[in-house]
Parts: C-alpha cells; structure tokens; sequence
C-alpha cells in the first residue's frame, strides 16, 4: 500500500477527496458522501508516506507548524495535499482535481459567464463554501483569457492547482512558501511586473484584501476567493475584515472596483450523475453600489431578485437554467463532443453550442454583463477516533529532531 496506490483507487471511485489517518480506514468523499474503504492504515506507513512527499529539507517546517500544503501528481492525477498532525499521529487531507483543463463548458457553467473577463480593470469575487469548485471557476475565467486575449497574467496561490499551458496570454504562476513568502508580498511584487490581470487564489488576511483592492483599482482586471455562502456575505467579509474606523473607506473602495460577485455551491445531478455549480451571480448596478457604500448589505437580495435583466442570478433562476439544459459535458464520456464545442465556442462570437438557448429568450432570463461597467469593456459509515500515542508523537520527543 502506498499513497499512489490510494490516490488510484480515489480517481476510479470517482472521489474529490481522499482522507488518511493512522489506524483507521481511507475515507473517500464520492459525491458528497464520505465513505470507508479497506483495511486501517498503520500509523508509520502513513509518517513514512509523509517524509517522502515533503522530503528531508521542508520537514523540519512540518515538524515545526505540524501541517504542510503543497500539490503533486500522481500516475496522472494531481492533487492539493494538505499533511498535518493530529491525536492519532501524521494525517492526509487530499483534493484531487480535475484531469482536465478548466473551463467554462467543461464545468457547465452558464456561457454568459466568460463576458466578465473581458473588463480591462475591476475586481471578481468568487465564493463558497470549501470543496464548491471555486478555484475551478477562477481557472475556467483564466482559461477563458488565455484563449482569447494576448494578456499579461500572474498568479498567487497556495499551493498551484491548476497549471495553465500559455497560449494567447503570458502567464506566471507562484506558489505561496515556494516561490513567494506570502500572498502579501507576491501582491506588491506583482504591481512591478506589468500585470493584466491578477489571479489571488485565497483572501484570508486584511493586509491582502487591501492589496487585492489596490490592484483591482490601478487598472487589472483581479480575481480572488473568499469563503461564503452568498453574494452579500461575500461583499460583508471583505469590509468586515477591517478595523470599525475604515470600515466605511474600504466599503467605498470595495463599491467602486467591482466588477461581479460570483457564489456558488455544488449540487448532484443524479439525471446525469455528476456534481454541477449552482450559481447566484452578483452585477454592481448603482443600487447594488450604493448598498455597499452604506454597507446595507442585506438589501443587496432584493436587487438579486428583481436585477435579472442587469445579469444578475439567484439561485432559484440559475437551477432554472440547470434543469432546462439539455447538453452537458460528463468527464470520460464526451470528450471529443467536447472539445469540438469548446473549438467551435473560440470561432464564432455566438453562443456555445454545449449551451442550447431556446430561440426566443424569456424575458425574465438574465444575460450577464449586460450592465454598463461590463458591457463598455472588453450513506455513511461513522468514524470514531481515539487519541492515542502515535509514531509522529514519538519522533518529536527524540533529541536533536
């Protein structure tokens, strides 16, 4: 039993993420539902497993914050891996990603999504809970660029998920740890390196939300990620993040360099057995401004469900749109259908052909970046855990470790 080994029955089990603790069974997440298999898996196996994929010179960084991020491939599969430690001894938390390129029809998302990235300065905001396919979309968006505009694009993450292969646009992309110290200092990096558009994989701390805001005021086009559950949730966390005595400036800065906010949640499709995003997609017309400079942000769902013919998206029209679909891309059975329509979509400024639209448009159907600032520019099993002395415990108590 090794980790590839286990990666490889994730992957053929369909899984999103594989989880490994010492004693216990591998858990995979299979459309949402966590589930056991095998045998338990020995505490040293797991430790060894761990110094291999961290190797000699970042383990005393592991052994020091007891946890470690990075990504890695494995026979063909790449996966975000998180190591840390827990009561039992060295555990695995593994995301694995798509083996595909990102992009707007192979995530069946909604085709109107692709005008966003065509502004030349504003911010994106995309959120959701963790494990909703938010660094997916950012990809699909960077993608959507990369084909289509000669543009400068760097990004921040931690770790690299997704690794673009530059086409029309230049790209850079830097690890937060690897490449870069923090997200804060690739942000002032990235204002002296001639940037078009900025990709910040996660806005945690205040300081890079303040940077973020910066760039997305001094002409580029930024795309970051914040965990929520809605559009205005999303717009408060940012403001809210700050000191009460700013708060109302950095409300007024948020309200002018908006471009979009996008949140979305996974929903199971059981018609087509693949996990879809479900969208409630956020355009700042004058009200929707005038919210945020007042941070009235609970007024901002009123204008979600009246905005439809600016753009916007409510949960209930997006799932609309999702049951009225009648083509959809399901990895590992279409992918020729697939790429021809994602060929056809590149030459032909119409709409794609993955995204049938009834030939006379209801009126109550939104179209995103039809709003001015857009449209000017281009069952389970229980697991129960014991502490107990682990291997990873022993280690820390040997001298000169």
């Amino acid at each position: 039993m090794d980790l590839e080994s286990l990666v490889s029955l994730a992957a053929n089990n369909g899984s999103s993420d594989l989880h490994l603790e010492a004693g216990l069974p591998a858990a995979l997440r299979v459309r949402g539902t966590l589930r056991t298999t095998g045998e338990p898996i020995p505490g040293n196996l797991l430790l060894e497993m761990a110094r291999k994929v961290i190797g000699e010179e970042e383990w005393p960084r592991f052994l020091e914050q007891r946890s470690y991020d990075c990504s890695r491939n494995f026979q063909g599969v790449r996966c975000r891996l998180n190591i840390l430690q827990t009561a039992r001894g060295v555990g695995f938390a593994i995301r694995l990603l798509a083996s595909f390129t990102a992009s707007v029809e192979k995530l069946n998302l909604h085709p109107d999504l692709k005008k966003l990235v065509t502004a030349s300065h504003g911010l994106i905001l995309v959120s959701g809970a963790t494990g909703s396919g938010k660094s997916s979309t950012m990809a699909a968006l960077i993608e959507e660029i990369n084909q289509t505009e000669t543009r400068h694009i760097v990004t921040v993450e931690s770790p690299i998920e997704y690794n673009f292969r530059p086409r029309r646009a230049f790209i850079r992309q830097r690890e937060v740890g690897r490449d870069t110290p923090s997200f804060e200092q690739a942000l002032i990096d990235s204002l002296r390196e001639d940037p078009d558009v900025l990709m910040v994989g996660e806005m945690r701390e205040p300081e890079t939300m303040r940077l973020t805001l910066a760039a997305s005021e001094t002409g580029h086009l930024v795309m970051a990620t914040v965990h929520s559950s809605t559009c205005a949730e999303a717009l408060q966390r940012v403001v809210s993040a700050f000191p009460a005595e700013i708060q109302s400036s950095v409300a007024a800065q948020l309200a002018d360099c908006i471009l979009a906010v996008i949140s979305q949640r996974l929903r199971f499709r059981p018609e087509q057995n693949i996990r879809v995003p479900e969208c409630e997609i956020l355009i700042p017309t004058h009200a929707v401004k005038n919210f945020i400079r007042t941070r009235d942000f609970f007024k901002i769902t009123s204008s979600l469900e009246t905005g439809a013919e600016h753009g916007m998206w409510t949960y209930q029209r997006y799932r609309t749109w999702l049951d009225t679909r009648k083509s959809w891309f399901i990895p590992g059975k279409s992918p020729e259908a697939a790429e021809s329509d994602a060929a056809e979509t590149a030459s032909t400024p119409t709409r794609p052909q993955a995204f049938p639209i009834a030939s006379k448009p209801s009126k109550t159907e939104p179209k995103l970046g039809s709003h001015s600032h857009v449209s000017g520019t281009k069952p389970t099993t229980r697991i129960e855990i014991e502490p107990s002395e682990s291997e990873f415990g022993k280690i820390l108590k040997r001298p000169g470790e």
